[in-house]
Formats: C-alpha cells, sequence, structure tokens
C-alpha cells in the first residue's frame, strides 16, 4: 500500500544530513532539521525548512536522544523521518520508536537491522543462505578458546579480533600468540566502550584482502536489485578514506558472483531499502568472504550515483512510500568509474580532531566533480561529532579519468583554511593499481 510522504525530519547533522535535503528538495519535500547546541548555525540547520533544538552538545543529550527525536518530528508535523547515516541510522529500537508514533520510517526494517546488528548472528544467517564466511569463532568469552580454535583447525597467526555489535571499533590484529592476552582485553574494552557490549569473535585475518562492498536496493513487494560494487580498501583506523566504484580488482566473472552472493543474502533475511553487503575478497586466493551488512545508507553511495545515474536516497523515499522500485536488475548497467575522498578535519599526520572556524573554504568545480558538503565559509566545527566536513567526489569514463579530475579537484582547487584537514598538498597518481 503506497503511502504520501508531505514532511521529513532528518535526523542528522552535517554531510549526512544535507545529502537527504538536497533530494528533499528535488522532491520538493519540506524537512525538519533537529541541532544542538553549538550546531544552530550548522550548514543542514539553513538547508532545511524549518529547524529545532534538539538538546545540548554530548550526542546522548541531543543526536542520540530518541524520545526528543520523536517529539521533535511529532512537533514539526513531519510524517517520516530519514536518519542519513551514523547516530541512530541503525538503531532498530529508534526505528520502531518511529513507527510506533505513527510515522514513517524511511530505511530497512527493524527486523532486518537487529538480525544484521550482531556479526555472529548475521555471520549464521549468510551461512544459511550459502554465503561464504571467513573461517574462526564466535561468542568468545575466554583467551583459552581462541588457542584451542588455533590448534584444532591449524589456523595460523595473524588473526583478528572483533566486536560482535559493530564495525570500525573493537578490532585488533593479532600478529603472534604473545600479543594474545592484551589483544584480546584491548578488543573487549573497545567494544563494551563503543557499543555497549563485550561480546567478540575471532577470525582468519585475511592477508593482502580487498575491501569490497556491494550497493542493493529492495522495496517491500520482493523485488531486491544490486547497484554493483565499490571498493573501499584504502582505510585509517578500520575507517575508509578512499573509495572507489566499479573496483579495480576483480574481473567480469567475479563481480557478477560477489554482486548475486549479496542479493541472495538481502532476499534471505528479507530487505527492503538501501543497503549494502560489505566482503573482504582475498587477492591472493580470488576468494570472497562475507564480513557484515551496513543497514543504512552509506557514507559512499555518492559514486555508485555517479556511474549509474540514480538517486539512492531518492529511492529510498520511495520505497518507503510503499511504491515498488522502477527498474530491473537488466536496466542497471554502470558506464562510467568514480571515486571518493573524504575530507576530514584531521591532522594528516597524527589522525587527530582539528576544529575551530573555517576561515576559508573554496569548493572544487568543473567536470566531473561531485561535492558533498557539511560546512561553509565561516562556519564553526565543533569538537563533540564525526570529523567529516565533505566529500568529494569524481567521475570519468575510466580510472585513470576519474584520478585525473580528483588530482585537478583535490590539489588545485580545493581550499581549506583555519582548520586542519586530510587534503593532501601533493596530486593524486597511480602506481601499480594503488592510489597514493
Amino acid at each position: 500500500m503506497e503511502r504520501q510522504i508531505k514532511k521529513i525530519l532528518v535526523a542528522n547533522r552535517g554531510v549526512p544530513a544535507v545529502r537527504v535535503m538536497h533530494t528533499c528538495r528535488d522532491r520538493r519535500i519540506p524537512t525538519t532539521a533537529v541541532y544542538s547546541s553549538p550546531d544552530r548555525l550548522a550548514q543542514h540547520v539553513f538547508m532545511a525548512d524549518s529547524a529545532l533544538l534538539i538538546g545540548e552538545a554530548p550526542p546522548i543529550e541531543s543526536y542520540l536522544n530518541m524520545g526528543n527525536m520523536i517529539d521533535a518530528a511529532l512537533h514539526s508535523k513531519s510524517d517520516a523521518v530519514h536518519p542519513g547515516w551514523g547516530f541512530l541510522a541503525e538503531n532498530a529500537a529508534f526505528a520502531r520508536m518511529v513507527i510506533d508514533a505513527g510515522l514513517i520510517w524511511i530505511g530497512p526494517p527493524p527486523a532486518a537491522m537487529e538480525l544484521m546488528g550482531d556479526k555472529i548472528r548475521s555471520k549464521e544467517i549468510a551461512r544459511r543462505a550459502n554465503v561464504p564466511v571467513i573461517p574462526g569463532i564466535d561468542n568468545v568469552t575466554s583467551i583459552d578458546e581462541i588457542k584451542k580454535w588455533l590448534e584444532k583447525e591449524k589456523v595460523g597467526f595473524p588473526i583478528m579480533i572483533k566486536a560482535s555489535a559493530g564495525g570500525g571499533k573493537g578490532m585488533v590484529k593479532v600478529e603472534n600468540k604473545d600479543q594474545l592476552a592484551h589483544s584480546f582485553n584491548q578488543a573487549r574494552s573497545e567494544a563494551l566502550k563503543s557499543f555497549g557490549d563485550d561480546k567478540v569473535l575471532v577470525e582468519k585475518y585475511i592477508e593482502r584482502g580487498k575491501h569490497i562492498e556491494v550497493q542493493v536496493v529492495a522495496d517491500e513487494h520482493g523485488n531486491v536489485i544490486h547497484l554493483f560494487e565499490r571498493e573501499c580498501t584504502i582505510q585509517r583506523r578500520n575507517q575508509k578514506i578512499i573509495e572507489e566504484a566499479p573496483s579495480p580488482s576483480i574481473d567480469e566473472d567475479l563481480r557478477t558472483e560477489i554482486c548475486l552472493t549479496a542479493v541472495r543474502l538481502m532476499r534471505e533475511i528479507g530487505y527492503s531499502s538501501a543497503g549494502t553487503v560489505e566482503f573482504i575478497f582475498d587477492s591472493t586466493t580470488k576468494r570472497f568472504y562475507f564480513l557484515e551488512v551496513n543497514t543504512r545508507l552509506q557514507v559512499e553511495h555518492g559514486i555508485t550515483e555517479l556511474i549509474t545515474g540514480l538517486d539512492i536516497v531518492g529511492i529510498m523515499l520511495d520505497v518507503a512510500a510503499g511504491k515498488p522500485l522502477p527498474f530491473k536488475q537488466s536496466d542497471i548497467r554502470p558506464n562510467r568509474h568514480a571515486l571518493e575522498v573524504r575530507i576530514n578535519a584531521e591532522d594528516p599526520k597524527t589522525f587527530s580532531p582539528s576544529f575551530g572556524t573555517v576561515t576559508r573554504l573554496q569548493i572544487p568545480q568543473g567536470p566531473g566533480v561531485r561535492i558533498a558538503s557539511g560546512v561553509y565559509e565561516g562556519a564553526d566545527i565543533p569538537p563533540y561529532y564525526d570529523s567529516l566536513a565533505m566529500l568529494l567526489m569524481t567521475a570519468g569514463a575510466d580510472r585513470e579519468d576519474a584520478i585525473r579530475v580528483m588530482d585537478r579537484a583535490i590539489s588545485r582547487n580545493l581550499r581549506i583554511e583555519g582548520i586542519k584537514t586530510l587534503a593532501p598538498r601533493a596530486s593524486f597518481t597511480c602506481t601499480a593499481g594503488i592510489m597514493i
């Protein structure tokens, strides 16, 4: 049954909030922004048709305050909520609160979010769907369990200890048995601090691994379609820095196999809306393994939009309104190559956050350039939130062309002063298939 969306509360800030609002403007759907006290002059506040104070600076009092978020939606007479990415975007309890309040949740079903929100349960479902998973053990509570697994399965170091409840945090690589005790305690501590859950799992570490993820969209009518893959191998501290689509690391046969595998998994869990299935690709053995499902809009979705010509946020709105996907798998024909770099407000030498006022901002322009920005000249970047200031994307007829456009955009046209960023001073070049 189709539902009409008349006004959307965007339950986020900065880059993700602005991104969602652009599509809403295209659709002529009014938006409501929420903001914390230090964000009252933030770009997403100016972008929206109305804005409401959600709380004080700490995220738990503002952007993670589910009750205040629901009250803001009802007070603003919004009838739908889009969570963007980060904060409450993968919180199944919040999704249920939105639905229980009589509002439209622009995202996947809460049940699917719960299934995929736990790495251990998601791996069990992946096995059931005949999706390959990395050799490992789940629900690890002691170092002795790890030692027995290593001996029984003849698994050598390195291994990876991961938090069960989330991604990016609570992940520790173990190089040898002498590091095992310290790494195990570190992973559990980080998991508890980041996700409130110290459950961990252990996996064989894939040397020379490539991070490949498949963008999937699905509707409430049983249609599940992939929009091909992205590669996000270049990371720091398990956080992506550079993304590209399509992946230069796989051939057409592997591309078909990995994309159809992602679709099969999403069908298994009854998914709808936009989501991403992440894999690790072993470039030595040419095998891929399931990592996790991100049950939300991905930061790097823009490069998939560049190569397919689709608006993924727009697809999310249509699916939330009960509409079927307007295309078939055979209609999706990527014909470009695209790159994305994350311009974080960080010291490039230490990756420490760099906050303050943007005293000068020159945005790259020209053919093949797309910017998703959460700041403007004169804006303050507060010390309380994610350091992402801007996403810089480029597209070209092929990979070399996209790199040339990125070189022009990031090294000749981009200027940010007042804060330190990850933007390099040198040009992008391509050496042995690795962007540097």
